[in-house]
């Protein structure tokens, strides 16, 4: 039995709080145990907090720890590794704003039954709309990570991790790749799981997507500087290879895919002119709202 502790890092997340620790407490699981839930909120203005002290009744399991001003995730997720660091369990953590289905726990976590595995990775899937342009430009770039991640692992929406992570730095904006960063560099092994899916949403408009994608690629460029690493979907040329080869595309697609790469392109110059120029590093950055409508499951998958 594999022991594991999952966090929850959260922001004014009441739409999908409660619906994830649902979701949470009722995994499938037989070589897999759960020990704990915690839930870090952090400067939440909204009910999260309420919502989560409703659950701490009806699981014991499932811990609140609040942070009264917002410090940025990395703050929220170091909270964490310091409450569990005593624990001999594997971490794992979630982004509140996602959903995992009823096996997703079991099948993150299993693999570390081999004790080379430092991390693994789920498989996220998003819940918008495909037959429109910006759920179109969001399932291709989810795709896209995933045929890349089949290649070269690379993590993302939730993670699972060898205890051995005692902090992150606290001003990274990407939290998965310091961490990925951290377990490869003790020598671990990294491990995709395409069978642990979770369901997210993404930005439903341009200028959430370029808000949230120009903040991301700000951050690659942050952890190449400050801690040598390279995540494997940083390579523009790369992620177009894998486009050609590995995508298929209608000739209604086409169109939109131009415009996705278009609308990719501008995030990622937008984000090195926030590094490079204006020197910023945006680890506590501005919300991307669409992307927090509540996310729902088909009925057989809940």
């Amino acid at each position: 039995m594999i022991t594991c502790c999952i966090g929850i890092m959260a922001y004014n997340e009441e739409s999908n709080i409660g619906s994830l620790l649902e979701a949470l407490r009722k995994q499938r699981l037989s070589q897999v145990f759960i020990d704990k839930i915690i839930v870090v909120a952090s400067g939440c203005t909204d009910r999260t907090e309420e919502i989560v002290r409703r659950f701490c009744l009806k699981d014991l399991r499932i811990k609140l720890l609040t942070e009264e001003k917002r410090q940025g995730k990395a703050a929220a997720i170091n909270l964490f590794l310091k409450t569990v660091k005593n624990c001999p369990h594997i971490c794992v953590l979630e982004s509140a704003d996602t959903l995992p289905l009823k096996d997703t726990v079991e099948k993150l976590v299993a693999p570390f039954c081999n004790p080379k595995i430092g991390m693994t990775g789920a498989h996220p899937i998003p819940v918008n709309q495909p037959d429109k342009f910006m759920g179109f430009v969001v399932h291709l770039l989810w795709e896209l990570h995933h045929r890349i991640a089949l290649r070269v692992p690379k993590m993302g929406e939730m993670i699972a991790f060898q205890n051995v992570v005692r902090e992150i730095p606290g001003d990274t904006a990407v939290d998965e790749v310091s961490i990925e960063t951290i377990v490869s560099q003790k020598g671990y092994k990294l491990c995709y799981v395409p069978e642990a899916v979770i369901r997210n949403r993404g930005p439903q408009t341009m200028n959430d997507f370029l808000k949230q994608r120009r903040r991301i690629h700000a951050g690659h460029l942050w952890v190449k500087k400050t801690q040598q690493y390279v995540p494997s979907t940083m390579s523009s040329l790369g992620v177009i290879k894998v486009l050609l080869r590995d995508v298929k595309l209608s000739s209604k697609s086409l169109f939109w895919t131009v415009g996705a790469i278009c609308l990719e392109g501008g995030a990622r110059l937008l984000g090195t002119y926030d590094f490079h120029i204006k020197k910023r590093n945006p680890y506590k950055w501005d919300v991307a709202k669409t992307t927090k409508e509540i996310v729902k499951l088909a009925r057989n998958n809940a």
